[in-house]
């Protein structure tokens, strides 16, 4: 991929939520066959959900690969203030969405008056540097590769939503695995939706221990993976 930035479509999948494609690539944000449902069941049931009701954490560090629309840190942040934790998010996206483009996705039409805020917050907090969106949820963008991101120490979980391997084979590799496995936290996870054996094989090389999971519609399988160390 060039660093170009891309021509952006608005479209809309099969559970009635907007999602972005990018024709230059041929890659949707989200699952066609759902992005709210892809995002509830990868990223928050697989992985916020999953590592709180395992762990009993109040404070969490998440680090997501590929911002992208804000929907999975619009769902993180809801799931924190419904469960009255913090969640520390740092993200890292190369291409970011202008505010007109996220104004336009339809995430919060089926919720309080209050998201529509935070959503909006979410997409006009400053680059580089921390912001306090709520009580509960603070958020960091880093514009930029994630070949070239920041450290950034005692990860809990990894939201890895990258563009498929097909489209940026340079993310899904042993080494970018590897720069993640050795700033996580003793217990920390890896969520994705890719459960491609060169990735899983990727993965396991890095260090990860890998478990398969049912996929969210449309998809046999997810990956879940852990540190253990």
């Amino acid at each position: 991929m060039n660093n170009a930035f891309p021509f952006r479509e608005l479209k809309y999948t099969a559970d009635g939520s907007a999602t972005m494609y990018v024709p230059q690539w041929d890659e949707h944000y989200h699952s066609i066959h759902g992005a709210i449902q892809e995002s509830e069941h990868v990223f928050i049931n697989a992985g916020l959900k999953y590592f709180y009701e395992k762990y009993g954490m109040s404070e969490i560090q998440i680090y997501e690969v590929g911002f992208g629309t804000g929907l999975n840190a619009l769902l993180s942040a809801k799931f924190a203030t419904d469960n009255q934790i913090k969640v520390n998010y740092h993200a890292i996206e190369a291409y970011p969405l202008s505010l007109e483009e996220a104004i336009s996705l339809n995430y919060t039409q089926n919720l309080d008056t209050q998201w529509k805020n935070i959503f909006e917050d979410l997409h006009r907090a400053s680059w580089e540097e921390k912001v306090e969106i709520s009580n509960y949820f603070s958020i960091y963008k880093e514009h930029g590769r994630i070949e070239d991101k920041k450290e950034v120490k005692s990860i809990d979980i990894v939201y890895f939503d990258a563009f498929a391997p097909s489209a940026q084979p340079e993310l899904w590799t042993e080494l970018i695995f590897k720069s993640f496995y050795d700033y996580m936290s003793p217990d920390g996870i890896l969520v994705t939706y890719c459960a491609k054996g060169i990735v899983k094989r990727a993965m396991k090389s890095a260090g990860w221990s890998i478990e398969k999971l049912q996929g969210p519609p449309g998809k046999r399988e997810m990956t879940r993976a852990f540190v253990f160390k």
